[in-house]
C-alpha cells in the first residue's frame, strides 16, 4: 500500500477520536467580540499549542494587543515546498440563545435532512471545524510516515469574528517567520455536500458616502418649490444615471482591467445546474437585472459592480413635513473583479459627481475603505494539484468557483506576505455560520481531513 493510501486509512479508522478532539475544541467559549471571553480564547490557544505539539510541530501562543495568535512550524521535509496553513479559533456570539435546538458549546452528533449525520455547535464550521480537518491530515501523515509530504507554516488567528485589528501589524512583525511558498485557506465551502470547491477570486470592495449640498438650510416647499434647487433630485438623478439601460455602469474607465473568464470555466459554470429562478425567488424576485447578456452566477462570481446601499434626506420621521432639505446623501459600494484600480474608480466617481452637478450645488465625500480584488490564475501550477487531488477524493471535478464576498486576510497576505493563498474548504451553505444552530456536516470533517491529505501529497 502507498503512504498515502495508509494515511487516508488512518483518517478513517480514527474519526471517533478525531471527533473527540473536535468536541474538545468546540466547547471553549472562544468569543473575541465580548470582552468577557477573554480568557477563554487564550485557553482556546493554548489546547491548539498542546494538540499541535503533541503531533510534533514547534508551536507557542504569541499575545497580542488582543487575542493570542497561534504559530506553529513542522519543517522537516528537506527540499519540499512549504506552505502557510491559516484559519481561526475565535467564534460569533450565540445570541438569540432561546433559538438553539441544543446548547452551542455542548457539540453533539445530530441527524439532519435525509440522514445526514451532522455535529452541532457554534464554531463547528467556522472555523474551528475546517481548521482542524488540517490538523487531523497532519497527524495522520505523522503517524503513519513520522514526517509531513510539506514543510507546514500554521497561523490560527483569534480576532477575525471582530474584525482583525490585531492581524496586520502581527503580519508586519513576523513576515519573516511565516515566509512560504504559498498559503492554505480553509474559512470557504463546497459547492453541494457532494461536489468540492476552490475559490478563484474574491471581490475587492469601494465604499463611498456622497452628500449633495444645496440650500443654506432647509426650504419651506410652498415658499420654495421649484425655485430652489432640491439636492434629493439631484442626487436622484446622479444615482440613475450610474447605470444604462444595458445595466452596465457608466463611470469612464471602470471596466479597465475586468477580465473574462476563461471559457472552460464559463462552461463548467453553466452546467452546474444553477437555477436562477430559485436564487432569486428565495428573496421574492423573478427577474434577473444587471448586465444584459450575463448569467446570474457571472455577474455574482466575476462581474465588478455598482451598488446604492443607502439614501436619506430631509424629513423622514412619522408625518409629513413639506421641506426642501439643505442636503442628501447616499452610500455608494463598488464591487471590484480582476485589476480594477480601486484608488482610479474612487477618483472617476468623485470627478463623475462634480462634473454632473449644478453650479450652485457642491458634494462632499467620505471613503468608507478601497480595497482591490484577488484573482488566481487559472494555469496556477499549485490550483491545478489542488483539483485533481480534490476530485480523487469527492470523485467528480472541483468547481472554480468565485465568491461575492472577500477575505481579507487574503488580501493581506498578498501584498504584507508577497505569498497567493489556494482557498478550500468544506463548509456548506445550509451550516447557518453566525446563526442559530450552526452545523459542520460529519462527512465534511471526514473527508475534509482526507482532502487536506491528499493535496499536501500533491503539492509535494
Amino acid at each position: 500500500m502507498s503512504a498515502l493510501q495508509n494515511v487516508l486509512d488512518r483518517i478513517d479508522h480514527d474519526l471517533e477520536p478525531a471527533t473527540g478532539r473536535l468536541f474538545d475544541l468546540l466547547r471553549i467559549e472562544s468569543i473575541s467580540t465580548d470582552p468577557a471571553y477573554r480568557k477563554h480564547c487564550a485557553d482556546a490557544a493554548a489546547w491548539l499549542v498542546k494538540d499541535l505539539k503533541s503531533i510534533g510541530f514547534s508551536a507557542k501562543s504569541v499575545k497580542t494587543p488582543g487575542h493570542p495568535m497561534v504559530v506553529a512550524k513542522h519543517h522537516k521535509t528537506k527540499g519540499a515546498p512549504t506552505v502557510l496553513f491559516y484559519g481561526h479559533y475565535d467564534v460569533q456570539p450565540v445570541d438569540p440563545l432561546n433559538l438553539w435546538e441544543n446548547p452551542p458549546f455542548e457539540p453533539k452528533i445530530v441527524t439532519g435532512k435525509g440522514g445526514m449525520k451532522q455535529i452541532a455547535g457554534r464554531g463547528t464550521a467556522d472555523d474551528k471545524g475546517q481548521l482542524m480537518t488540517f490538523v487531523e491530515a497532519c497527524r495522520a501523515w505523522k503517524a503513519e510516515t513520522g514526517n509531513l509530504p510539506v514543510n507546514v507554516t500554521i497561523l490560527f488567528e483569534g480576532e477575525e469574528e471582530s474584525g482583525s485589528p490585531s492581524l496586520i501589524p502581527f503580519l508586519r512583525e513576523y513576515k519573516n517567520e511565516l515566509k512560504a511558498d504559498i498559503a492554505l485557506v480553509c474559512d470557504t465551502g463546497m459547492w453541494d455536500a457532494k461536489t468540492p470547491s476552490i475559490t478563484t477570486a474574491l471581490r475587492g470592495l469601494i465604499g463611498e458616502e456622497v452628500t449633495i449640498h444645496a440650500a443654506s438650510r432647509d426650504l419651506h416647499s410652498g415658499m420654495y418649490g421649484s425655485a430652489a434647487r432640491n439636492p434629493i433630485h439631484v442626487l436622484a438623478d446622479l444615482l440613475a444615471s450610474l447605470h444604462d439601460g444595458n445595466g452596465k455602469v457608466t463611470l469612464p474607465g471602470f471596466y479597465d482591467g475586468v477580465p473574462e473568464i476563461p471559457a472552460s470555466v464559463k462552461k463548467q459554470w453553466a452546467g452546474l445546474n444553477f437555477s436562477e429562478k430559485a436564487f432569486l425567488g428565495e428573496v421574492g424576485l423573478k427577474i434577473p437585472a444587471g448586465e444584459k447578456g450575463r448569467s446570474v452566477l457571472e455577474m455574482i462570481w466575476s462581474r465588478p459592480t455598482c451598488e446604492i446601499n443607502g439614501i436619506y434626506g430631509g424629513y423622514t420621521g412619522e408625518g409629513f413635513k413639506t421641506v426642501i432639505p439643505a442636503e442628501a446623501s447616499a452610500k455608494v459600494s463598488f464591487r471590484l473583479v480582476g485589476d480594477q484600480n480601486p484608488k482610479k474608480i474612487v477618483a472617476a466617481f468623485r470627478k463623475y459627481v462634480k462634473d454632473n452637478i449644478p453650479a450652485d450645488c457642491k458634494a462632499s465625500f467620505v471613503s468608507e475603505g478601497a480595497s482591490g480584488a484577488i484573482q488566481l490564475d487559472y494555469q496556477m501550477p499549485e490550483l491545478q494539484k489542488a483539483s485533481a487531488a480534490l476530485k480523487a477524493e469527492w470523485g467528480r471535478p472541483a468547481v472554480l468557483a468565485a465568491m461575492g464576498g472577500s477575505i481579507p486576510v487574503v488580501g493581506h497576505f498578498q501584498k504584507i506576505l508577497k505569498m497567493q493563498s489556494l482557498l478550500v474548504g468544506f463548509g456548506l451553505d445550509d451550516d447557518r455560520i453566525h446563526s442559530p444552530n450552526e452545523k459542520y456536516n460529519l462527512s465534511s470533517f471526514h473527508k475534509g481531513a482526507r482532502s487536506w491529505a491528499r493535496i499536501m501529497e500533491v503539492l509535494a
